[in-house]
């Protein structure tokens, strides 16, 4: 009887343990794997996560923990992507809201090449059950050349001091570069044709991609990827940061070298079975910070996986990105 019992213990033990261990590295629970290039936001009570993948994937969640698949963006292509990229997934969608309307921006690239475009949806609401929910297809906004030297995917939004929305995006070729949005149409700024750079790594294999811009504290952030992606537990993916005064003027690291030839300041690295942490958002609700990526599981086959860390400032005002969070977050109820 007591053999009997310790057997059912000890059972229970490793079921416990394994579960623990896979909590470490997934950290979230639900549908949090396959996820890849998050981007997250918040309307009412619901959290809204968007990733690469087909038709553009939608998750969502109460408390930051729990996650459940909520549909696609779209069920058919847009029809202005045309033969030449039929089939793609689109890629590294990122959800902004200003001028009263929800913007996603997404790519579709011909994989490894510069031939790529940034297109735009526009929704009055994210939920599903409201009578106003409805994506519209707003059409091309960007694209790339075979010629051009930068890349037109990994599109993110960041709202300056005065309201006025600009384009962030690059990967590879001549790094990050920027456009003035018009906020009335979510297309580019004929007020301000000039593509601004922002970041490059010069020397090959001038991995840089995946930008994330905030305003924090006065400051611009600039939040971007470096090395090897998608290759599983092999990915030497990180995050890393730098900061600005102005939008428009150059970022610097802690050391006050600029990103535009390849500095910037480390955030995340792989650690134990969390590989190639990047692609990066940041989530800002009820007066804190979340540092919301993907990574690659060395638990899980390298198969890719969601995770969220806080993430706060040291006395300098530079990011720090603590550990993942364990267990169901109290959010407060945040405006759009």
């Amino acid at each position: 009887m007591i053999d009997s019992i310790c057997q059912r213990w000890s059972a229970a033990l490793l079921v416990t343990t394994l579960c623990l261990c896979s909590r470490q590295a997934l950290a979230q629970l639900g549908e949090v794997q396959g996820v890849h290039d998050p981007s997250i936001i918040k309307e009412g009570k619901v959290f809204y996560l968007f990733c690469t993948g087909p038709g553009i994937p939608i998750r969502t969640s109460t408390d930051l923990f729990n996650w459940q698949r909520s549909g696609v963006v779209f069920t058919e292509q847009p029809k202005w992507r045309g033969e030449e990229f039929r089939g793609r997934s689109m890629w590294a969608p990122d959800i902004s809201y200003f001028g009263g309307t929800y913007h996603l921006y997404y790519a579709i690239s011909q994989f490894g090449r510069n031939r790529s475009m940034i297109g735009l949806a526009t929704n009055k609401t994210l939920d599903r059950e409201s009578a106003d929910y409805r994506w519209e297809d707003r059409g091309k906004v960007i694209e790339t050349q075979l010629g051009d030297d930068w890349n037109a995917i990994d599109p993110n939004i960041v709202i300056d001091e005065n309201e006025t929305p600009w384009l962030v995006m690059g990967s590879y070729w001549t790094g990050i570069k920027m456009r003035r949005i018009d906020a009335a149409t979510g297309l580019l700024s004929e007020a301000d044709s000039k593509l601004y750079a922002l970041a490059s790594r010069p020397e090959r294999p001038r991995a840089v991609e995946a930008p994330f811009m905030i305003r924090h504290d006065g400051l611009y952030y600039l939040f971007v990827s470096f090395d090897r992606c998608c290759a599983g537990v092999n990915s030497t993916y990180k995050t890393m940061v730098g900061r600005s005064k102005a939008v428009t003027k150059p970022f610097i690291n802690r050391e006050n070298r600029g990103m535009i030839k390849e500095s910037a300041t480390l955030v995340l690295e792989s650690q134990g079975s969390v590989r190639g942490p990047g692609h990066c958002a940041i989530l800002s609700d009820g007066g804190r910070d979340w540092l919301v990526h993907h990574f690659y599981d060395a638990d899980n086959n390298g198969r890719s996986a969601l995770q969220i860390r806080p993430l706060t400032w040291d006395a300098e005002g530079w990011p720090v990105a603590g550990e993942p969070i364990a267990g169901p977050v109290e959010v407060e109820q945040l405006s759009k």
